[in-house]
């Protein structure tokens, strides 16, 4: 698909979007739920296994009480929480924008989960961890069931897809990665972090670990500049230590005779939560998705746009289908509307709106 096209299809989305915003139409809800999670008990933070969720429920749930839905599940960055969705920069609000898409025929309705991820080091990176707790256990497992229990989903995985931005885009492919087929069948990542990097000794690259290494409590975490902050967090989910207090993690650079040192036991445990690393021995899994896109903003400061290139090659050595756009944008610059032209209109046409058997009550 050529630049001009994929700038023309946007353009008109938009502007079909921003006709819609006066448009009449059923009220959809924006519900606060709690679920409890097992999986986050007795995490070493303190952190509440009980966890805040905002769902999206579309327009027809409420005078359609027969209608099921496909479900998405909607994952945030590093320091945000579930909320950044509904008042999010430059007032991207997923309710409005999604009704607005809804009524003028863009997309069809779906359920929307997102999840509260936001822990005491910012951010779990949906990863299980014998320090932070079972993120991904919560996520793919307890949350899915929860909201196929509660609410009127097509409950099969062919209806059920994933996407996030940056700490969600490492998620939605470090999820799809592992739960492929069997609980998602359609993945969004969008600027998405961590895919890989390599760990630098050089003392000025290294002075974040030199903040984190003279911590004398977890409370003094929260005073870490935002990269020592993500680096702490990284460790939490790739390099936990329980035996380790106060920050519970293993180091995958330490301070020997002055001189920075790379741990390489520890660095062989973060390589393998690295999406890119984990490219050959998922590939079959992925290769079961009916769709697979991600993208990043050719401007990003935080998600160098090569990453995410290498990604992609890495992807097509594979033979996994997918798709990668790169656009004029920063780190979040365009993020609410690329999920207005992008990923609800993705999902819209991968995913399965059939009628799907379900179990469980459904109370809302």
């Amino acid at each position: 698909m050529t630049t001009r096209f994929r700038l023309a299809s946007g353009l008109a989305l938009l502007l079909v979007f921003a006709a819609a915003l006066n448009a009449q139409a059923p009220a959809s809800r924006l519900v606060h739920d709690t679920v409890h999670s097992a999986a986050l008990e007795g995490n070493k933070y303190g952190d509440s296994p009980n966890r805040p969720v905002l769902v999206y429920l579309p327009p027809s749930y409420a005078s359609n009480p027969t209608k099921r839905y496909p479900v998405v599940y909607l994952l945030h960055g590093f320091t945000a929480n579930e909320m950044s969705w509904a008042r999010g920069s430059a007032g991207f609000d997923i309710g409005r924008s999604t009704d607005s898409l809804v009524a003028a025929g863009a997309v069809r309705e779906m359920i929307i989960v997102m999840p509260n991820a936001l822990n005491r080091v910012r951010g779990s990176f949906y990863v299980n961890s014998s320090s932070a707790g079972g993120w991904d256990d919560f996520i793919s497992a307890e949350l899915v069931s929860y909201i196929d229990a509660k609410y009127r989903t097509l409950s099969a995985p062919r209806s059920r897809g994933i996407a996030g931005h940056s700490m969600g885009g490492f998620g939605t492919f470090y999820l799809a990665m592992r739960h492929a087929g069997d609980v998602y069948s359609a993945a969004y990542a969008l600027s998405a972090c961590c895919t890989y990097f390599r760990m630098s000794t050089d003392p000025v690259a290294a002075a974040g670990w030199g903040l984190i290494e003279d911590l004398t409590s977890l409370d003094d975490a929260k005073r870490l500049p935002f990269g020592a902050s993500a680096d702490l967090a990284l460790a939490a989910a790739f390099t936990p230590n329980p035996n380790r207090p106060p920050l519970f993690v293993d180091f995958p650079l330490e301070r020997r005779d002055g001189q920075w040192q790379q741990m390489d036991a520890v660095m062989a445990r973060w390589m393998e939560h690295f999406p890119l690393l984990m490219v050959p021995r998922s590939a079959d899994r992925l290769k079961r998705l009916a769709g697979l896109a991600f993208d990043v903003g050719t401007r990003d400061e935080l998600v160098p746009p090569s990453q995410l290139a290498v990604m992609d090659t890495a992807l097509t050595r594979a033979g996994v289908p997918h798709t990668f756009e790169t656009y004029d944008g920063t780190h979040t610059s365009r993020i609410g509307e690329r999920i207005i032209t992008k990923v609800l209109p993705f999902f819209s046409r991968t995913l399965a709106f059939g009628s799907s058997p379900t179990s469980g009550r459904h109370n809302q």
